[in-house]
């Protein structure tokens, strides 16, 4: 058994569940609305996962130990060797395959995904429909913990899957990229104010990363669907694009996509609206257009 797809089927899941270097994790992030300003207050989904999760998963927390402790804004990137020793902690090693899920949104096991594609492991997958398609299907849980035994992993790091706030300025002056925002049209034209200040960055375009799922399943699309989605804003034929949100969370939502529709040059811009806004100096627009 070897992972080489971005994405797995529930099905699949269930039929190779006991198999000895399959690892599964569960990512979720909780969201609460901050009732005393602007964007959200997370919480782990570590309680969650020890009331119930797919047998065998262990849990990977994004908010308390994945991120980097001493960045300005919550869940940017560590440096890929405190990343790699955390995650090897938990069972991530060479030569394992892992499957990453996440309830509420897919966008906790996708950002996970980016982070060890970032490091080199590409033995990773997404669960397609995440806990919610799981459930409805009335496959096996528990709320036991399995422990995994710690590992290594080596990290090979790809410094061009992420992208910076000075890589953000230079490309709204560069044709040869398509910066994208995955927020809701809402959010991007400034209607609704989630970050301090309302608005995009300049020259971007708008792919929600809620229209990149089927309404009923919460799967992916079929990849000739996404890549219209994406032509209709101009990133299939530039040559490379950049996608950010409010924490560099949904946007791997669209970073995934991407993938499956085999752009070869896709980036997150980690630090976002929650670093871009931050800065007064920095511009926004209004408006459903770039």
């Amino acid at each position: 058994m070897q992972i080489t797809h971005p994405l797995v089927s529930t099905e699949w899941l269930a039929a190779h569940l006991e198999h000895p270097n399959l690892r599964v994790y569960d990512a979720t992030v909780l969201l609460h609305l901050n009732k005393d300003g602007p964007g959200y207050i997370p919480e782990s989904g570590r309680d969650k996962w020890g009331e119930a999760h797919i047998p065998g998963a262990g849990f990977l927390d994004l908010l308390t130990e994945l991120s980097d402790p001493n960045a300005a804004v919550r869940f940017m990137m560590p440096s890929a060797l405190r990343f790699a020793e955390q995650v090897g902690a938990h069972g991530i090693g060479d030569g394992t395959q892992v499957v990453l899920y996440s309830a509420g949104s897919m966008m906790w096991s996708t950002r996970l995904w980016w982070m060890l594609r970032s490091i080199g492991f590409d033995a990773a997958a997404v669960l397609d429909g995440g806990w919610e398609k799981w459930q409805r299907e009335g496959r096996p849980v528990t709320n036991a913990s399995t422990p995994t035994p710690a590992t290594t992993l080596t990290p090979r790091p790809r410094p061009e899957l992420w992208a910076d706030k000075t890589d953000v300025i230079k490309a709204m002056h560069d044709g040869a990229v398509c910066t994208i925002n995955a927020l809701s049209p809402e959010v991007f034209s400034g209607t609704k104010n989630m970050y301090g200040r309302p608005g995009h960055i300049p020259g971007s375009h708008n792919v929600f990363y809620n229209t990149l799922l089927e309404g009923d399943s919460g799967i992916y699309r079929a990849p000739a669907a996404l890549r219209q989605q994406f032509t209709t804003v101009g990133a299939c034929e530039r040559p490379q694009v950049i996608v950010y949100c409010g924490g560099g969370i949904s946007a791997t939502m669209d970073a995934l996509a991407l993938t499956l529709v085999g752009h070869p040059k896709v980036a997150v811009y980690d630090g976002s609206m929650m670093e871009w806004v931050a800065d007064s100096a920095l511009p926004l627009a209004l408006g459903d257009g770039p």
